[in-house]
């Protein structure tokens, strides 16, 4: 059989044998077979050797007519099959936009977190300026700049997170106070919502880790009575207009003087119940005051200035805001507890 014969034998076969190819497959194979390194056609293009000089340009020219021939048609069918593969990937994707479809529930805010945006927009709306700070914090700002120096008796209260003999888990957002009253110079309004620490056993009041919202006002002539109509348009715009607050002498080393603030009850509006403990008042927060000597300390001119400080639990606030009995209900991430409190149902 000589050259042509050859050729012509594996291209019929060839094109025969593409008729029936389905799949890429099949076809890699029958390309390797004949135009692979051992492929018939290459081997052929190898042997020219052996060929007659003068039959060697016509012989180069009709096994390459017959590659670039084979070649095309392989190209064609494997255009072809992907095709066929990717509308058959499509068709097996396809999504009916007209099937019903199970109702996936969107996420919501937290309670804790509808109630900090509440306080911050209260308190913004007054001219406050949200500061943050770090929560692994200096025993200089976490204590010592607040008149809370070692030994201090307030220190045992506080059932500190030690990193070690200077380095605590802050147990009150008061040190970003600190460092503002550090940074800036009077007038200074601000307030300091984060997450502190103490050492307290989970129970139905109590958490190792909450959530603290303060306060801290500091310019000329600063008053008690600012104090007092700053908590005011507070408590009225978180619990109605209906709501009264009431000072009652208390003591923190960082302010002087110093009271507790309660609100009227919010469960009886003031007419006494089990909450308040029948006597028409609950306990919300701490205030008072700026101590000199803290001023002082953080170099602010106390002969100059004067300011106040206020600081309240935001989980003491959602579970009154919400009449949640415990605690823990925050932190479980119950979703059935959660669901409650979307604002868009």
């Amino acid at each position: 059989m000589d050259i042509r014969e050859q050729l012509n034998a594996i291209q019929k076969e060839t094109l025969e044998q593409l008729e029936s190819i389905r799949d890429k497959t099949g076809l890699e194979e029958i390309r390797l077979k004949i135009l692979g390194k051992k492929g018939s056609l290459t081997q052929m293009l190898k042997s020219m050797g052996q060929i007659p000089a003068e039959q060697r340009p016509e012989a180069g020219q009709m096994i390459n007519a017959v590659r670039e021939n084979l070649t095309e048609k392989m190209m064609q069918l494997d255009a072809h099959l992907k095709k066929i593969e990717q509308n058959n990937r499509l068709a097996k994707e396809e999504i009916d936009v007209t099937e019903p479809r199970p109702y996936q529930r969107a996420g919501s805010l937290h309670p804790l977190s509808i109630v900090e945006n509440k306080l911050v927009e209260t308190f913004t709306s007054m001219g406050f300026d949200v500061a943050e700070g770090v929560e692994v914090e200096q025993d200089l700002f976490n204590f010592e700049l607040l008149n809370i120096p070692k030994n201090h008796p307030a220190r045992d209260a506080q059932d500190t997170f030690y990193v070690d003999d200077n380095i605590v888990l802050r147990t009150q957002t008061s040190g970003v106070q600190a460092h503002v009253m550090l940074e800036r110079k009077p007038p200074i309004r601000i307030i300091c919502p984060g997450r502190v620490y103490r050492a307290d056993e989970v129970d139905a009041t109590h958490s190792p880790v909450f959530h603290q919202m303060e306060g801290l006002v500091i310019d000329k002539d600063v008053t008690m009575a600012d104090l007092k109509g700053t908590l005011d348009i507070f408590a009225k715009a978180l619990y109605g207009p209906e709501v009264k607050t009431r000072f009652r002498p208390s003591f923190f080393p960082f302010t002087e003087p110093s009271a507790e603030v309660d609100l009227t009850c919010v469960a009886c509006h003031g007419k006494g119940c089990r909450v308040c403990k029948g006597t028409g008042w609950i306990e919300v927060l701490g205030a008072g005051m700026v101590n000199p000597k803290v001023l002082d300390m953080c170099g602010v001119d106390s002969s100059v200035y004067s300011g106040f400080a206020f600081g309240l639990g935001i989980e003491r606030i959602a579970m009154l805001h919400y009449g949640i009995t415990d605690m823990r209900l925050l932190y479980e991430g119950d979703y059935r507890f959660l669901s409650q409190f979307r604002e868009d149902d």
